[in-house]
């Protein structure tokens, strides 16, 4: 919204109005701006949550300082949801068909995870939503994605493609079955098992203080200099990357989600003085997988999302291996000492602080490795 006043205050010739031209600018304000928003609101919302007993309700699974938390307010993404939204609709281009998809991407995961936090809290039920109502609110938000860019893409004439890792070359979907109309059909499944995936992934991180929201923020500084050169034809170009145009409005949504995400830390950090939720973790992955998807990185996200594959394979493994060795021997063995992932080192006895630090450490090399493989291609 500020950016049309200021546009129009700059064609009326007002000093320095034209500053919010450049996105660099408006994203830099979009970072303080939610940062700011999640510290100075954070307080507000958690007292509130507080006075409504929107406690965490917690099962007992033998981990050190568990029952410590019990009662902690949880449904905190709501504070992550606002502090995103807000400098989003004031400094971003809402003409933008990627922002509209982003904002609503991440409002529609976050309504899911409010949904399942509320039956959880007020319902009294520990498993919440059913398992199949999310997943089929997450296939619905992937169809929706998948088919609104290839609307996009045919009304300016655009294949579909994406980057692939390491090599130079590029995915082409039209390529994948035969008829120039049909990608669609490997399209829009691919692109519905990435939202799946991504949510569920980020969702199974959110165990311990501090962990998703830190590592999505790390994950989004790599997405924000990808989501940069892929919005810049000359370094779309240097860096042989698919060029998207009109995607640096991305960058201005991602500055929001960081600056969400690092304000939410400073009441998320050991000991926490909030959780995040359902209603923050899934709109967090909602956000990072249209992100993925609109800037044509998707396939770079097993590397640069590997906390989150790691957390969510783990998770995979576990179940797999006790089910077939329950079927073969008649009772089940494990691999880990438990899943997700961060709770089979808790199960060691390494302090949970430890725990976040290394893999936000682990993050920040995966996204390091990330953009060397795209220089590197």
């Amino acid at each position: 919204m500020l950016y049309y006043l200021f546009e129009h205050l700059d064609k009326i010739g007002i000093a320095g109005a034209g500053v919010f031209k450049y996105i660099s600018f408006r994203a830099s304000l979009a970072g303080i701006m939610s940062l700011l928003i999640a510290l100075i609101a954070g307080k507000s919302i958690i007292g509130w949550l507080q006075k409504q007993q929107i406690g965490e309700t917690i099962r007992e699974l033998g981990l050190e300082g568990q029952m410590q938390k019990k009662g902690t307010p949880t449904m905190g993404g709501i504070i992550i949801i606002i502090s995103i939204i807000i400098p989003t609709l004031l400094l971003a281009k809402l003409s933008n068909i990627y922002v509209i998809l982003m904002i609503m991407s991440t409002i529609w995961m976050g309504v899911i995870g409010g949904i399942d936090d509320y039956i959880k809290v007020f319902k009294k039920d520990k498993e919440g939503m059913k398992a199949t109502t999310k997943l089929i609110g997450q296939l619905m938000l992937g169809a929706l994605i998948a088919i609104t860019i290839d609307h996009t893409h045919s009304i300016n004439q655009i294949e579909l493609t994406t980057n692939l890792p390491i090599t130079k070359n590029i995915l082409n979907y039209t390529h994948l079955i035969p008829g120039a109309h049909n990608a669609w059909i490997i399209y829009v499944p691919m692109i519905i098992f990435i939202v799946m995936a991504v949510t569920n992934a980020v969702n199974l991180t959110d165990g311990i203080d501090g962990l998703a929201a830190g590592t999505t923020a790390i994950v989004g500084v790599g997405l924000g200099i990808l989501a940069y050169a892929a919005g810049n034809i000359k370094v779309a170009e240097y860096l042989n990357i698919i060029y998207v145009p009109n995607s640096g409005e991305v960058v201005i949504f991602l500055a929001a989600v960081i600056g969400a995400c690092l304000g939410f830390l400073w009441y998320n950090g050991y000991p926490a003085q909030v959780f995040m939720g359902d209603t923050g973790s899934m709109a967090l992955g909602g956000a990072v997988a249209a992100v993925s998807i609109i800037i044509k990185m998707e396939l770079l996200l097993p590397i640069l999302c590997g906390v989150f594959l790691a957390e969510s394979g783990s998770v995979i493994l576990q179940v797999s291996y006790f089910k077939y060795t329950k079927k073969r021997f008649g009772e089940g063995k494990r691999i880990f000492l438990m899943s997700p992932l961060h709770h089979h080192f808790q199960k060691k006895n390494i302090p949970e602080s430890k725990i976040t630090i290394r893999f936000w450490l682990i993050t920040i090399i995966l996204v390091l490795a990330t953009l060397a493989l795209i220089k590197l291609r």
